[in-house]
């Protein structure tokens, strides 16, 4: 016999069905509406904070690329002969000189830009991975049209290091922009060049004498003088001895004209005189202060007279005699690197570092000059 359902109690259950889909139907809605709020109080929240930081520093990329400042950027190459004298072009662009280089391209390094253009310009090939200084040219340096709206530039000077005639030789011009080619003596640089690469060209020279990396300059002066650029060494013409060199002491029969010194500190430096009036540099008279082991280390043969030369061991300084003179302490290189000696100028060095090395002193390490008190100092 089949079983009978309740039809009351059938309805019952669908009615508490529908009573519990509808409870579920309203928590999921409740839910659904504190998940708004939430999303929206965030949303109101980052926005709260983006609008905090965008009064103070925050920038979107866009607009900090569009805060940096745009400048050019170039690289030159300072080269010299074996006199000391500056390489520096004529091109047909411009009246005044200038060291060889130009314009980094986009993408392209400085020291690689140096290098293609001294190929192209000069048509040697060459790599110059030393820098000797960094110029920052400001937006209102005069001389650029202003329809050329200049920016400023960064200009690297590499250095292109002491040519021999063999390799001046090999250069080769291009058929256009550079006309020729000449070595000037630094001090002719400002009248040769516009004032401002003057002034860069010869801080990248006084650097490179100095040894102690690249001088980071603002309009071609150094932020950091050294005591060369503080005297303004090579501004004035350096005075030519290009006699023949001579070991030993002088012939009797021959006239001193002038006799220097090749006067030794403890560390293997020499004494080196600075005139304070124009930069010139020269040998210091052998009696610049008391001494030992002084030897005739040799003389240059100059017209009828004789450019003599003693090497001896400094045991201290007087306080200077003659304030007109800056005293300083430098490696035989660096004297000779601003000095006009000609050729013979190989075989003086050489004798120089064999009296330092009779005198059992050290190989100095190559940095820049030191300036010495005027009361004098005492080793």
């Amino acid at each position: 016999m089949p079983q009978l359902t309740d039809q009351g109690a059938i309805d019952q259950a669908e009615i508490d069905q529908e009573t519990d889909q509808a409870e579920t139907d309203q928590a999921e809605a409740d839910q659904t509406a504190i998940d708004r709020a939430l999303t929206e109080r965030a949303a109101c929240d980052r926005a709260a904070r983006d609008d905090h930081e965008r009064a103070g520093t925050w920038m979107t990329p866009a607009e900090y690329g569009a805060s940096r400042a745009a400048v050019w950027t170039a690289a030159v190459v300072l080269i010299t002969d074996t006199d000391g004298r500056v390489l520096v072009q004529s091109v047909d662009y411009r009246a005044d000189r200038l060291l060889p280089g130009g314009a980094v391209d986009a993408g392209e390094a400085p020291s690689a830009a140096a290098a293609r253009e001294l190929r192209e310009e000069l048509g040697i090939d060459g790599h110059y991975p030393r820098g000797l200084a960094v110029d920052w040219i400001p937006a209102d340096t005069p001389g650029f049209p202003p329809e050329m709206r200049f920016p400023g530039e960064i200009l690297h000077v590499y250095d292109g290091g002491t040519w021999t005639a063999e390799r001046i030789d090999a250069v080769r011009l291009p058929e256009q922009e550079v006309l020729g080619i000449h070595f000037a003596e630094p001090a002719d640089l400002p009248a040769l060049m516009d004032a401002g690469d003057a002034r860069r060209a010869l801080s990248a020279l006084r650097s490179r004498v100095n040894g102690s990396g690249t001088a980071l300059l603002e309009d071609g002066r150094p932020t950091a003088p050294t005591a060369l650029d503080r005297l303004g060494v090579l501004r004035t013409r350096r005075t030519p001895q290009h006699g023949t060199w001579h070991p030993g002491p002088v012939p009797a029969q021959l006239p001193v004209r002038d006799h220097r010194g090749w006067l030794f500190g403890p560390d293997g430096r020499v004494l080196l005189l600075i005139a304070r009036a124009n930069g010139a540099a020269r040998l210091p008279p052998p009696t610049a202060g008391p001494s030992t082991g002084a030897v005739p280390l040799g003389y240059r043969h100059v017209g009828r007279g004789a450019h003599a030369r003693t090497a001896a061991r400094l045991t201290g300084l007087p306080p200077a005699a003659d304030p007109s003179y800056a005293r300083l302490l430098a490696t035989p290189e660096q004297v000779r690197e601003l000095s006009d000696w000609g050729p013979a100028g190989a075989d003086e060095l050489a004798a120089v570092h064999t009296a330092r090395a009779r005198l059992s002193l050290p190989v100095p390490t190559r940095t820049p000059p030191t300036e010495l008190p005027e009361d004098g100092v005492r080793w």
